[in-house]
């Protein structure tokens, strides 16, 4: 089948395969609930993981900060937008994460585009899990390395790849948590299998810093993981740490080569040193409520439990995503719309994001939920399941 080849066509085409996207216009802050188009919905699709996007301590942090530093970095961390706002801060992930240093980025995609592309370029080799994250992907196609996928999750794959391959760097390349099924990398035995082979590790832990691990450290926790078996991690603050922004931790020699050859480090306008401010608020609060972590697997064991009970396989996650596969675009869409109307905003994920044929509802679960919500949840989704059922 021809690829249509005027604009219009193609957004006809993504229409007619259910693919087609449309932003929703949220009047009011990330919460339990939000408001689109004047309604108050349950919201079971946000990454806001622990409830501090709207915190109150965040927003008294950010209000002082902008009355010192202002709204705008004005530059680039290298011309004069780094301020000592920003350099605590990353004195501070360097502490939370146990790594000699940390470098702020402005998005995690900046981050992860920026760090492989830095430490890789032709003659070398990147090789990345199957369902890696979009920005991890794009960060190994674009560096101009060898690009190899494996298997999800499946070292004897990986073991493979790596011994089929020429004398440049290799770099192994993994999400922590992955962002559409929840399920996590299988480190020991990624890093054992890597260290065989001479390569380097980057572990992408997004969607699990904040969440996972000893006082929310993540799946590469230094007291068991150290620079030697993962040299590259990369955070981001805008999911469980509710503002915005990512970073890099690592050794003193990879954050200054970053700093030297990160092109979207060096290219980019620093985030606002007064989100900075406010992320240093978050990360205490992150290290020391326990409470909310807790909530979180109180939630997900409860929500397993009613998918049990709906008779449905109970997904391999303990993280806070609990994806629904429904396989058919169109049968994901029908669920979400019927969810929405009745008061729960929870989205339809289709390809490209995920393969094809595994089109699904994506549950995440905030500490800002409560049991009732789960439970409100399960009973919907079931009555919701029913009424989609395939012709």
């Amino acid at each position: 089948m021809a690829r249509p080849r005027n604009i219009g066509d193609q957004l006809a085409a993504l229409r007619s395969r259910n693919l087609y996207r449309r932003r929703r216009v949220l009047d009011g802050a990330q919460g339990r609930e939000v408001v689109i188009d004047g309604r108050r919905l349950l919201n079971f699709c946000s990454n806001d993981y622990l409830g501090l996007a709207a915190d109150p301590r965040l927003a008294s942090s950010f209000a002082q900060a902008v009355a010192r530093w202002g709204v705008g970095a004005g530059a680039s961390h290298l011309v004069c937008g780094h301020t000592r706002a920003h350099h605590e801060l990353e004195e501070a992930l360097a502490r939370f994460t146990g790594r000699p240093r940390a470098l702020l980025f402005s998005t995690g995609y900046a981050a992860n585009m920026g760090t492989i592309a830095a430490l890789l370029g032709p003659g070398d080799r990147v090789l990345e899990d199957r369902l890696n994250h979009a920005s991890l992907l794009d960060g190994g196609w674009l560096s101009r390395a060898e690009f190899a996928w494996y298997r999800h999750c499946d070292m004897a794959d990986l073991t493979a790849k790596l011994g089929s391959g020429g004398d440049g760097r290799a770099l192994v390349v993994s999400d922590g948590t992955f962002s559409m099924d929840g399920d996590r990398c299988p480190l020991p035995a990624l890093t054992a299998v890597a260290h065989d082979h001479g390569a380097w590790v980057m572990i992408d832990d997004a969607h699990g810093i904040g969440v996972h691990g000893r006082g929310g450290r993540g799946l590469v926790d230094a007291e068991c993981v150290g620079t030697a078996d993962v040299p590259v991690l990369v955070g981001t603050l805008g999911k469980a740490f509710g503002t915005a922004g990512a970073f890099v931790a690592g050794e003193d020699e990879l954050i200054e080569l970053l700093i030297q050859r990160a092109r979207p480090y060096i290219y980019t306008t620093a985030m606002p040193a007064a989100l900075a401010a406010a992320t240093l608020t978050s990360l205490a609060i992150v290290e020391e409520e326990e409470w909310r972590r807790e909530r979180l697997r109180e939630l997900i064991g409860r929500f397993r439990a009613g998918l049990g009970e709906l008779g449905l396989d109970c997904p391999a996650s303990e993280a806070p995503i609990q994806p629904i596969i429904v396989g058919d675009p169109a049968r994901a869409v029908r669920l979400s719309t019927a969810l929405e109307k009745a008061g729960m905003l929870v989205t339809a994920i289709r390809p490209p994001t995920v393969p094809a044929g595994t089109a699904r509802l994506r549950v995440t679960f905030t500490a800002a939920h409560l049991p009732g919500d789960v439970d409100r949840l399960v009973e919907t989704l079931g009555h919701a399941l029913r009424a989609c059922e395939p012709a």
